[in-house]
């Protein structure tokens, strides 16, 4: 696993143990960005379930503002931050230990870009989706992007206030793309 491009392109990033994490293959997180390239650049970044960080952490080398990961696992905490470290990228980051839904009821902040990767067949892909779009919340900022990834037999219901951007396939992985509109 290593980042593609920008400032710590090249570089290696460090994994977790075990199988309670999957981590975005090169593959999916290589069409993901390139969907992307132009919507990174000084946007604040929410990876949320942020397993070893990957996905922020590729935002962030590629110019984002700032970053803010999620995970409720200790050793994905301390991991993300070694991850920040070896990439030089910890001055724009905010690393955070604890359950992803509740940082999003209490998030005081909105962002731009936010990537959603939870445990496939846990529900808390739909519940996310369910407290980033609910009304009164301004988690995302206008026109802000959710990137969910899910299997690929699992359609995803368009959350309220959003657009279908596009889902792409890669093999027994999905990726969905919404638009964020509701706070036109």
């Amino acid at each position: 696993m290593r980042v593609i491009t920008g400032s710590a392109g090249g570089r290696r990033l460090l994994e977790l143990e075990g199988l309670e994490t999957r981590p975005t293959t090169d593959r999916v997180k290589e069409g993901v960005f390139s969907a992307l390239q132009f919507d990174i650049e000084g946007r604040r970044v929410l990876d949320l379930f942020a397993g070893t960080g990957q996905m922020g952490i590729e935002c962030l080398s590629r110019g984002a503002a700032s970053a803010v990961f999620v995970d409720r696992r200790k050793d994905a905490f301390a991991l993300v931050k070694k991850n920040l470290t070896l990439t030089n990228l910890q001055d724009r980051a905010r690393v955070v230990h604890g359950d992803s839904l509740e940082f999003l009821a209490g998030a005081k902040e909105s962002f731009d870009l936010v990537f959603l990767d939870p445990p496939y067949a846990s529900g808390l892909l739909e519940q996310a989706l369910e407290r980033l779009t609910a009304p009164g919340f301004d988690i995302l900022a206008p026109y802000g992007i959710i990137v969910a990834e899910h299997p690929a037999d699992c359609r995803l219901a368009i959350p309220a206030g959003c657009r279908l951007r596009k889902t792409y396939r890669y093999g027994k992985i999905a990726v969905t793309l919404f638009r964020w509109e509701g706070n036109e």
